[in-house]
């Protein structure tokens, strides 16, 4: 335990601030893709649900394979720190498409009349958008993304394809190299389960505070 427990508090930390990162840059770019997917041009539509399409049907082993790999195939991402960034990237590529999915699910969950009021109030539609649909919708669609975003916490362990010293990679090496099995497996799981489990609180805690209007 003394010999591995510091590689798995690195692997930890690591996987850690993968999460945040991606975590945060995937919301961010699911509100984009989601209004994309209800947007009224049918051009952005038709990219939105191209992105959303490919991203949803292909598997994130691939998507991470095709930037880890692909991309310096172009001369681009040569350099020491790749692997990290492609992870950031490809996770966020990913759950981007499932979080618009889920924020397209919350706008269309609003009734029409709520648009059609701000409208007439004299609001823009990015403006209506903003104000009063898209916190309606984000509050509809927050279980949703919390499980996402749970589920991404566990893809991380498909890091170790690309190099990424996370924390399976870390449990691989253990078990091979000291022929250890289950003490580094019993860190695998609470290494997890310390991410998911707050994660699954903090969920619940926004579910409970954005229903609180209508236990009212």
């Amino acid at each position: 335990m003394r010999a591995i427990l510091p590689r798995f508090i690195d692997a930890y930390i690591l996987v850690l601030e993968i999460v945040v990162v991606s975590s945060v840059l995937s919301l961010i770019a699911g509100v984009f893709v989601g209004l994309g997917r209800v947007s009224k041009t049918r051009f952005t539509r038709t990219v939105a649900s191209v992105y959303v399409e490919f991203f949803r049907g292909t598997p994130l082993l691939f998507q991470l394979l095709v930037i880890y790999v692909g991309i310096p195939a172009f001369g681009i991402g040569r350099f020491p720190n790749w692997k990290y960034f492609a992870a950031v990237i490809g996770l966020t590529l990913n759950h981007a498409a499932y979080s618009g999915e889920a924020i397209k699910g919350g706008i269309n969950s609003i009734p029409d009349g709520q648009m059609e009021a701000a409208r007439s109030l004299g609001m823009s539609y990015i403006s209506a958008m903003r104000k009063v649909v898209l916190p309606q919708a984000w509050r509809n669609a927050l279980a949703a993304i919390g499980n996402d975003q749970i589920i991404l916490v566990k893809d991380t362990s498909l890091l170790t394809v690309i190099a990424v010293p996370e924390i399976i990679s870390v449990f691989r090496n253990v078990n091979s190299n000291q022929l250890e099995t289950w003490t580094p497996i019993i860190l695998v799981c609470i290494a997890y389960l310390a991410i998911t489990i707050p994660l699954s609180r903090l969920v619940r805690m926004l579910e409970s505070r954005a229903e609180w209007g209508e236990e009212q």
